[in-house]
């Protein structure tokens, strides 16, 4: 045992004659038979320390106490001491105070800044960064798991009628709380919306949606027709609940905000072997009417509402059942399936599809299988020149199967379409892939250019119901260098569609599959997928290493260095046809930048005027700033009135009049922004000339950062850079050009990403995709 331990039962005198300590300070006089036993450590005191001012002065030396003619200390001595030090100490402060008008001392000031408390899902998320999948044991072999537990799904409420009555052939009509409901989806709808006002598919929606309404109606019931019925009262209701939603207050808001907590921190994770992981939609889908992508089938009909007797749960045999949080009811079935990824499954009524519940896109298990697939498109690397070798030599074959199988592989090669299939157009939308191409979808010579065109224009409905519309030039060097063979492709589609109706199949010798099961015979795994997705990561990795082997390279910001990977991304997107329709938006906001861009434009045309006019001396006056002091305390009186009124408001109509008075405050804050931005070039008083000639520098540079941000906003407004970032491009490639360019990483991937793709964070600088990574499986 210690002799700090020995010290807890042993008298100071004695201890004093044992062993003789240095002379305590002053203020370590000890007053208690306990003090010389080992001190709990006071973290809070420590970590100040940490922070030393070294600029400051050293505090003053403290004189060694008395010592009595025993060896004690000489406690009268030292406490007089003490004594008198604070009585100093006190004066001095007295002063001090007299002379700063009752100030904090300098000392406090310097405090060191407290560090950032963490929210609780912060801290689950780094705690869950500490597992790296990739390091640890994989499950058996053909199993995703061999622990897994979970709270299942979370369920919506049950509907609350609001008791607003529609009106059928002007009259009002009594509806049931179901009845209600399915009549609130339709009145939700927006009539200039992309469903209903769209003259294609709002008879299509409204067909079906009556249908279901009919249905849920029955016979008996006195709405009968569309044209009759009015959701106009229940319309303006759910506009009134909207500004009622937007006069909340700010602890309202954290109310909500802590109760959405409550239900992610209860089924929003998952325990995975041992280790936390992040379940992705944990919320069962509420009922409404199915909207669908483009002209769907069966867009207007009614989704129902999912009850637990539908859902599978899928857990580990040791895990605890989880409950249903739905009064009354249970589970459909319990399920311990580890060859599965799935915690919970269920199936929709619109088209009969199975649903699942899943991990996170962060998840070790998307992780794993992201990987794999990368890799295995990586190794087509070493494959690609015998795979195309083998399809060029069929496209002149005599055999018409083989020769439009060499075809559909040389598309799904070069122009990355996919395979396509056959489809009920009752009950999905007519989107086509390479096997599916109707005569209808080509159009040979579409500009008139006579007979040595070689350009057909592919136009068709894609995955998700997106426009492919593209002219392909077969004789141009793209398709013809290396032996590309375009010439060869376009005489085989004009041999492939002749004398064949509009309605009839290209490839009509052809079907899904046995195009599949072409692809797999040439290399395991291989699919149209794994073709674009090389496709897509060759493109980016090549359209990089070109722009960084050019003149100039090194020279460019990190700015203009990301502005070049986004035209790289760009090239993969248009490859892969990743579109997106641009939304109204998207339009107002690059309309507002290009005016800006005037502005500043203007504002530089005006500060050389002033420029011209004080090297000239002449005595022209140059235009100040105006004062908007006044405008501001009127704007920011505003924005209080608006946010007292939310705090009051009880009723309907005063929550409606807070949320007006916001609105209104809101457009003149937006004002007075606008008038600053217009006078941000002039100054309170006469400027000097080199004030101005730096402000022309710093404009010319305004200028030139927003006319490439509004290029960069307008090239990619059509295009889904994000879609090709998220499925298509391998991410190591963009981790290895951010290290080689010293470009941060959140410049191209969002932390979205980042959290995704975490296993590629670590590859080197040189990394390279290639067929050697594909062993790494």
């Amino acid at each position: 045992m210690s002799d700090s331990d020995d010290s807890d039962d042993v008298p100071l005198n004695m201890l004093a004659a044992k062993k003789k300590p240095a002379a305590a300070r002053p203020d370590e006089v000890v007053s208690s038979s306990r003090t010389a036993s080992k001190k709990r450590p006071n973290y809070a005191d420590d970590s100040d320390e940490d922070f030393v001012d070294e600029g400051a002065t050293p505090p003053p030396k403290k004189k060694k106490a008395k010592r009595s003619s025993n060896g004690e200390q000489s406690s009268n001595g030292a406490s007089s001491k003490v004594k008198k030090e604070k009585s100093a100490k006190v004066k001095k402060e007295k002063s001090a105070k007299k002379k700063n008008g009752d100030k904090p001392a300098a000392a406090d000031k310097k405090k060191p800044k407290e560090l950032k408390k963490m929210e609780k899902v912060e801290r689950i998320a780094h705690a869950m960064q500490a597992y790296l999948w990739w390091n640890a044991e994989d499950p058996p072999e053909g199993c995703q798991w061999t622990k897994m537990s979970h709270a299942g799904v979370s369920f919506p409420e049950a509907y609350e009628p609001h008791g607003v009555k529609m009106l059928y052939d002007g009259k009002e009509v009594d509806l049931s709380p179901e009845e209600e409901e399915a009549a609130t989806f339709f009145a939700a709808m927006d009539p200039e919306g992309m469903h209903l006002g769209n003259p294609k598919t709002a008879p299509i929606f409204i067909k079906n949606f009556m249908a279901d309404f009919r249905a849920i109606l029955g016979k008996k019931h006195v709405i009968k027709d569309f044209k009759k019925c009015d959701f106009t009262p229940i319309t303006n209701h759910l506009n009134e609940q909207k500004l009622v939603k937007k006069a909340i207050t700010d602890g309202e808001r954290k109310r909500n905000k802590s109760e959405k907590d409550k239900v992610m921190f209860k089924y929003g994770y998952a325990l995975v072997d041992g280790h936390l992981e992040k379940v992705g939609n944990y919320n069962m889908e509420p009922p409404g009417a199915f909207r669908g992508r483009g002209e769907h089938p069966k867009m207007g009909k009614l989704k129902q509402r999912v009850l637990p007797e539908q859902v599978s749960i899928n857990v580990s045999e040791d895990a605890p059942v989880p409950m249903c949080n739905v009064p009354g009811h249970s589970w459909g079935e319990l399920r311990h399936d580890p060859t599965v990824q799935w915690l919970c499954t269920w199936t929709e009524n619109i088209n009969g599809q199975n649903k699942y519940m899943q991990l996170a896109a962060q998840s070790s298990f998307k992780g794993k299988s992201d990987r794999s697939k990368y890799n295995k498109a990586a190794k087509l690397c070493g494959n690609i020149d015998k795979i195309r070798k083998d399809y060029k030599k069929n496209l002149r074959a005599k055999d018409s199967k083989l020769r439009q199988l060499a075809t559909a592989m040389w598309v799904i090669d070069r122009l990355a379409l996919r395979v396509g299939g056959e489809k009920d157009t009752d009950e999905e939308a007519d989107t086509v892939g390479c096997c599916s191409l109707r005569v209808e979808h080509l159009k040979f010579d579409p500009n008139n250019e006579g007979d040595d065109s070689l350009e057909i224009e592919l136009e068709f409905l894609g995955k998700d119901s997106m426009l492919f519309k593209q002219t392909i030039d077969f004789g141009s060097a793209l398709y013809t260098e290396n032996n590309g063979m375009g010439e060869q492709v376009y005489k085989n589609f004009k041999t492939f569609c002749r004398g064949k109706k509009k309605s009839e199949d290209v490839f009509s010798d052809l079907t899904p599959p046995e195009l599949n099961k072409h692809l797999k015979g040439i290399m395991d795994g291989l699919t149209a997928k794994v073709f674009r997705t090389y496709n897509a990561s060759k493109t980016l990795q090549d359209e990089l290493m070109k722009v960084e082997q050019s003149s100039g390279w090194r020279s460019l910001t990190a700015a203009e260095k990301v502005t070049k990977y986004n035209d790289a991304n760009r090239e993969v997107a248009i490859l892969c046809n990743h579109q997106r329709s641009v939304s109204k938006a998207q339009e107002t906001a690059l309309e507002g930048l290009g005016s800006k861009l005037q502005t500043l434009k203007d504002q530089k045309k005006e500060l050389k005027k002033m420029l011209k006019t004080l090297t000239g001396g002449a005595d022209k006056k140059i235009r100040l700033k105006g004062d908007l002091t006044a405008k501001t305390e009127k704007v920011n009186q505003a924005i209080e009135k608006a946010k007292k009124k939310k705090e009051k408001a009880k009723t309907k109509e005063e929550k409606i009049a807070a949320t007006e008075a916001d609105v209104k405050a809101k457009e003149m804050k937006k004002a007075l922004a606008e008038s600053k931005f217009k006078s941000q070039h002039l100054w309170a008083k006469e400027p000097t000339k080199e004030q101005v000639m730096k402000r022309i520098a710093q404009w010319s540079d305004k200028i030139k950062k927003m006319e490439v941000n509004i290029k960069h906003k307008d090239d990619n407004k059509e295009v889904s850079l994000g879609t090709s970032k998220l499925n298509y491009m391998d991410p190591r490639i963009s981790v290895a050009w951010c290290k080689r360019n010293e470009v941060p990483i959140e410049k191209v991937f969002s932390k979205t990403l980042r959290d995704k793709f975490n296993w590629s964070m670590a590859v080197p600088p040189a990394w390279e995709f290639n067929e050697t990574i594909a062993e790494q499986g």
